[in-house]
């Protein structure tokens, strides 16, 4: 399912998806915060929330504490976020001239300290590089998992692709619901994911909601950076721990795998 969002967004929170709205089978909310400086969001839902500094400069007031983050871009800097019980609430205000955040909200009755993850804390590497001709090499960055996070029901990070690249191949599916948000540069940039059986178009600032079992691998059009946010909802007694992988397409990643039928 892609939701397009055509035009920029405006200073305010807008709702994409919502718990209790029509996409509530997601189990989140998701939306993205547009702060100009000197704005200020209040958000004491009782709920697990992460907030993601997209670009530009931010100061989050949250249980007797401050903690600012500035993030000029999101292609070359790497993930600042803040994940908060559902008894923390919290302020976010806009100390630059324009800034972008994203909030996801699920349930969590889990009792645990607010916690910063930025920098070191940030897993980040280069993967699919030494094979399928590096069609597959992109930068990765995780800031939650099962591992780096055990509180969190939610598992998130970013992906940044070089332009004419692929993720997600070989192609792979989950039995937990994940959202996509994209960006891209230059921003009339596109890329192409299948979904299952069809192909959805990619275009800057859309989302995509990628249902559990279905196949979700994409690439970028050649000459376009393409960003894109991924946050993967754990379910309980079953937590997101890895992918199920299409047998018929492991055979790309074996040492020796031809790509060329021989003369």
């Amino acid at each position: 399912m892609r939701i397009s969002q055509k035009k920029d967004f405006e200073p305010g929170y807008t709702e994409i998806v919502s718990r209790e709205g029509k996409y509530r089978e997601y189990l989140m909310d998701f939306g993205i915060l547009r702060l100009n400086e000197g704005m200020e969001y209040e958000d004491d839902m009782p709920l697990e929330r992460v907030f993601v500094l997209l670009y530009g400069e931010i100061e989050v007031e949250y249980g007797g504490k401050k903690a600012n983050a500035r993030r000029d871009t999101y292609t070359d800097e790497t993930i600042w976020c803040i994940d908060l019980p559902m008894d923390v609430p919290a302020v976010i205000r806009g100390k630059a001239k324009d800034s972008q955040v994203i909030i996801v909200r699920t349930e969590n009755e889990r009792r645990f300290e607010p916690a910063v993850r930025c920098k070191e804390q940030i897993v980040e590497e280069i993967r699919g590089e030494g094979y399928m001709n590096e069609a597959g090499t992109r930068l990765v960055r995780t800031a939650q998992d099962k591992r780096l996070t055990p509180q969190s029901n939610l598992m998130l990070g970013e992906d940044m692709h070089y332009p004419g690249k692929w993720s997600g191949f070989p192609s792979h599916s989950h039995v937990q619901p994940e959202i996509y948000f994209y960006k891209f540069y230059p921003e009339n940039g596109f890329g192409l994911l299948r979904l299952g059986d069809e192909a959805v178009l990619l275009e800057h600032n859309d989302t995509v909601l990628i249902e559990p079992e279905k196949v979700h691998p994409q690439v970028a059009a050649p000459g376009y950076a393409m960003y894109y946010f991924w946050v993967i909802r754990h379910l309980d007694g079953n937590p997101y721990l890895g992918p199920d992988f299409e047998e018929q397409h492991l055979w790309v990643e074996q040492p020796g795998a031809k790509y060329w039928p021989d003369r």
